[in-house]
């Protein structure tokens, strides 16, 4: 009842600021690429997508990005006991593996289990995240049933700029990050590196009742991880650029696997593209790229000693066409994607999907138009076409309404298929058809939001006991909320804030789908003055379950943080976090805990 109080509360506050102040202050010059795949103001889109900014990221501290994604909209997360444990992320609700996940253009992930590996990317590497809530398989195919999330990595945006950033924090937190970028008329550079470990928390709390994965004795699991990031571009001459970019991770996750073993994995992950990137005309860019993407879990256990590896590589290539015309922005697009998934002692396969692609996109007026088609021929699965249709009405200059529709679908992972004893050949993709509507307030970057949407899925993939935990397509899923966004400054103060509904259910049993709770808010007031920027946070999040059949109920609970930075020279800054500083116990996962109050404090050198 005490987190129930706080979540109404956090809800009311976010509610009134939303109403009382008619609009919230966003730079709505600031450019994204996820929502068409081409050059958009923010604005102008009719997607729902969010931008997590450089600063935003900045000042999240030891935060992970997992954390730092739970605190946007329509997004909730899940994690097995602390950093660098696995978690998911839900979009609208949607499954963990219904969300694809791009470092700079490249899809990353795994193949065998599906999900993306995001607590594996560390935040000093990144330079924004751009968030596309709803269908994507139009734009990017196949598990973009809830979304897309794109990570722009740090590159070179003035002439010579060093970066170097140390801290320390609570449960044996330590991060270090050092790195440089330059740009020239004719060359750019950039190459960033980081160590990040900590101690960590016990992950397992003793009443999950799993004495064969519980070790009473083991003090903390903890976890290290070592990242570079580099991009070098070459300008032969003006509208044409030839680059490389390369993204890796390599870490250590330890946990808890039972007493007097070692239990830990070691994964690494990584991104490598050449691109060229040549326009032609005032009207006609051509963007070529080769890319390939490596997922490597290799897990130690007592079951294990020598090692199970778990290996995806994904091969892709593309050549995607932009041209502008007196009737709109069009995009004509080809792909290829190879994945390789290796589960050692147990498979070894791969599949290949060839993609072709159109896109549209125009202003007449007062209307604002998107349509996007896309064929995916999978050679597992044949041939799978999807669409979204967007349209938009500016009532005033201020106000726009919009409504759009789409469909998506997921392909059944490599476990799913061939994991001996517990798969199943004969699945078939789950498929998705989504609605939604929505009224934007836009006026001198004054911003704000409300969506409705409804996405049904067919042919939900369940692994349960009522199956034998054997995959089968038998369910059906539907996924219904809305969700009131904005930004404003207020009296001085940056506020940000949003309040989600959701419902999400599976039709045939009309049980919860775990994990998701009905209803989420966050709020950040910040206020700089002078050399001091300070800022609070608020979560809350309410009640879930932890099972198919609605039993091990996840309490509510909500989260307060602290942030401060002070600009000792406009080079230096000395920068701080408090987490949840009233040391509120709570579960995403049933069994795992998550940290308690900590702190954080950092230095870092950016000359400006």
């Amino acid at each position: 009842m005490h987190n129930v109080k706080k979540l109404t509360a956090i809800a009311v506050i976010s509610s009134s600021l939303l109403i009382s102040t008619l609009g919230f202050a966003r730079d709505d010059s600031t450019i994204v690429v996820t929502a068409t795949r081409q050059k958009q103001r923010i604005s102008e889109t009719l997607a729902d997508i969010t931008v997590i900014s450089a600063d935003e990221i900045q000042q999240a501290g030891q935060t992970t990005l997992v954390e730092l994604l739970a605190r946007q909209a329509e997004m909730q997360v899940y994690s097995s006991g602390g950093a660098g444990k696995l978690s998911g992320v839900f979009i609208r609700g949607a499954n963990a593996n219904h969300t694809l996940v791009f470092v700079d253009g490249v899809r990353i992930g795994a193949a065998t289990a599906g999900a993306p590996s995001l607590e594996q990317i560390p935040l000093s590497q990144i330079d924004h995240v751009e968030i596309l809530r709803g269908p994507g398989s139009a734009l990017y195919g196949a598990d973009a049933i809830g979304g897309v999330i794109q990570i722009f990595t740090k590159r070179a945006d003035r002439k010579f700029a060093p970066e170097v950033f140390v801290g320390v924090g609570g449960y044996g937190t330590r991060n270090t990050a050092a790195g440089f970028s330059g740009n020239s008329d004719a060359v750019s550079y950039s190459l960033h590196t980081a160590y990040d470990s900590t101690d960590g928390i016990k992950a397992i709390d003793a009443k999950a009742k799993q004495p064969y994965t519980y070790d009473p004795a083991r003090a903390a699991d903890g976890f290290r991880n070592a990242s570079v990031t580099g991009t070098v571009a070459f300008r032969p001459m003006d509208g044409h650029e030839l680059g490389v970019r390369v993204f890796h991770t390599d870490g250590r996750n330890w946990y808890e696997g039972g007493p007097g073993f070692d239990t830990r994995a070691d994964v690494s992950q990584s991104a490598y593209s050449a691109y060229s990137r040549d326009r032609f005309s005032d009207a006609w860019t051509s963007n070529l790229r080769f890319a390939e993407s490596v997922d490597d879990y290799n897990s130690f256990g007592l079951y294990s000693p020598q090692g199970s590896r778990y290996k995806t590589t994904q091969d892709q290539e593309s050549w995607q066409n932009d041209v502008l015309t007196t009737v709109g922005s069009f995009m004509a697009a080809l792909e290829s994607l190879q994945q390789k998934a290796l589960a050692q002692g147990q498979y070894d396969k791969s599949r290949t999907i060839n993609s072709a692609q159109f896109g549209w996109s125009a202003a007449f007026g007062s209307h604002l138009l998107q349509l996007n088609v896309r064929n995916d021929d999978n050679s597992q699965f044949g041939n799978k076409t999807n669409g979204y249709a967007g349209y938009g009405y500016r009532i005033t200059s201020s106000l726009r309404a919009e409504v759009s529709g789409g469909n998506a679908f997921h392909a059944p992972t490599f476990n799913d298929l061939y994991y001996p004893h517990y798969s199943n050949p004969n699945l078939r993709p789950e498929t998705a058809r989504n609605r939604e509507a929505g009224l934007v307030w836009n006026e001198g970057g004054i911003h704000a939001a409300l969506t409705v949407f409804d996405n049904r899925i067919s042919g939900m993939i369940i692994s349960s006991a009522s199956t034998s935990y054997i995959p089968q397509n038998v369910s059906h899923a539907k996924l219904q909320g809305s969700s009131l966004t904005g930004q404003a400054a207020i009296v001085g103060l940056d506020v940000k804030t949003s309040l989600d509904y959701l419902d999400a259910r599976n039709s045939d049993t009309n049980k919860r789908l775990p994990r998701r709770a009905t209803e989420q808010a966050n709020l950040r007031i910040g206020k700089t003055v002078g050399p001091w920027t300070l800022a609070g946070e608020l979560q809350a999040v309410g009640t879930r379950y932890d099972s198919t059949t609605e039993t091990n109920r996840l309490a509510g609970y909500a989260l307060a943080n602290l942030v401060g930075r002070y600009s000792v020279t406009p080079d230096w800054s000395v920068e701080a976090r408090a987490n949840n500083v009233f040391d509120r116990k709570y579960e995403t996962a049933w069994g795992y805990g998550n940290p308690g109050a900590n702190v954080f404090v950092g230095v870092r050198y950016a000359p400006r």
